[in-house]
């Protein structure tokens, strides 16, 4: 089977970094700043009760989009969704929409710590979700470099969850809920795209060393390693 794996995988052409930022961006957007930019428009105009189910409901409709076109749908954008389902159950049982704008501090911590607590396991928490970026296989998820950078990563993107939660308790606490909303659907966005910048950057720098892109100015699809 080894043997196997490896021929596949020095003979499966390799995308270049272009495709790779397209499907990084198309993520980003669909399961991060859409639904930001959904929530903030229908609580600018019609309440928060109306933004929660704005946001849920494009959640919930992307996935069913992507399921009738058969198209892979992102381990990003579920997370987004089971997040989202949770945040709006908790707050319309408890009747507190602090609830609903305290859960991201929770969500934030639990999935900080998941990524902590997989690094303990055979795949850390990126390596779980490599897949939707990269056509990953067995040999290359094995290989040295790859397994260090998804280490590497995962104690980044831990270390961010914990510390946005951080922020935005303090954000929750100090601030009226018109400019929390603001501030934090902003912050949020920012810290997420500057970690996305370095884990790209450092991504492409050991996908380089390992021959996983595709040579500059050559098609993906005619390059075989």
């Amino acid at each position: 089977m080894a043997h196997v794996g490896l021929h596949a995988s020095e003979t499966a052409p390799r995308p270049d970094l272009s495709e790779i930022l397209r499907r990084v961006g198309q993520s980003l957007l669909v399961a991060c700043m859409i639904p930001i930019a959904v929530f903030y428009a229908f609580f600018a105009t019609t309440g928060v009760t109306a933004a929660m189910f704005a946001a849920l409901g494009w959640a919930y409709g992307a996935i069913a989009f992507r399921a009738l076109t058969r198209r892979r749908t992102s381990g990003l954008l579920i997370l987004t969704a089971v997040v989202l389902t949770g945040r709006t159950v908790i707050s319309l049982v408890a009747g507190s929409t602090f609830l609903y704008f305290l859960q991201p501090v929770i969500s934030d911590a639990v999935v900080g710590t998941t990524f902590l607590l997989s690094l303990a396991s055979a795949r850390p928490m990126v390596a779980r979700l490599a897949g939707d970026f990269y056509p990953m296989d067995q040999e290359i998820s094995l290989r040295p470099r790859i397994r260090r950078l998804f280490r590497n990563l995962t104690v980044m993107w831990a270390t961010l969850c914990i510390g946005k939660a951080m922020f935005v308790l303090w954000l929750l606490h100090s601030q009226s809920l018109e400019t929390f909303v603001l501030v934090q659907g902003v912050s949020v966005v920012t810290f997420n795209v500057l970690a996305t910048a370095v884990t790209i950057g450092a991504a492409v720098l050991v996908a380089r060393k390992e021959g996983l892109l595709a040579p500059r100015g050559l098609p993906a699809q005619a390059v075989a390693v």
